[in-house]
């Protein structure tokens, strides 16, 4: 496990030193959740037209669902693994670049960012794949940069990201098996 720690900080150095200060407040919108409300009004117009009003109400109180049980999981295990942020990690004080204007919360695995954008992604590319076969590719990309940011501004490692995105991938498909029932 020590090694595994230790491949996994020393892959955040790496990642988040790629950074520079010319990107820095694209990175911050990015991993802003306010930032993407305009997305997902959008996607709520489209829902709506589609499906009309009974069966997007539906859908929209599915993904509300999906998402309180993605960042329910995902605070459950921050605090059962009690991993410290990056940016809370005394011994990566000045290795690294803290982007955000601050660290909040104690811990990081996993991250609730990943999980939550991996698992509207897949719940939306099984909604949207018949009709829109570039959806999927389009929503998987938002979701890998959604996840990255929060390496960049430096509150999650690699693997917080990578197992948010996994059980977000697990969440969504789930929630998906339930649009045979609501579409």
């Amino acid at each position: 496990m020590e090694i595994l720690v230790h491949w996994d900080t020393q892959l955040f150095l790496f990642l988040n030193n790629l950074g520079c200060p010319q990107f820095d407040t694209f990175w911050l919108f990015v991993t802003d959740r306010l930032s993407w409300f305009p997305l997902y009004g959008i996607l709520a117009i489209i829902i709506f037209e589609k499906f009309g009003w009974k069966k997007a109400l539906l859908i929209l109180v599915c993904v509300a669902l999906m998402i309180a049980v993605s960042d329910g999981l995902a605070s459950l295990v921050k605090g059962w693994v009690k991993r410290p942020r990056p940016c809370l990690t005394s011994s990566l004080d000045g290795l690294f670049r803290l982007v955000i204007d601050s660290c909040r919360g104690r811990y990081c695995y996993f991250s609730a960012h990943a999980a939550n954008s991996f698992a509207l992604a897949m719940y939306l590319s099984a909604l949207f794949q018949k009709e829109h076969k570039y959806a999927p590719f389009l929503l998987f990309v938002w979701a890998a940069v959604v996840s990255y940011s929060r390496i960049y501004v430096g509150v999650h490692f690699p693997l917080d990201v990578l197992t948010g995105a996994l059980v977000g991938l697990a969440i969504g498909w789930i929630f998906g098996k339930t649009l045979k029932i609501v579409v």
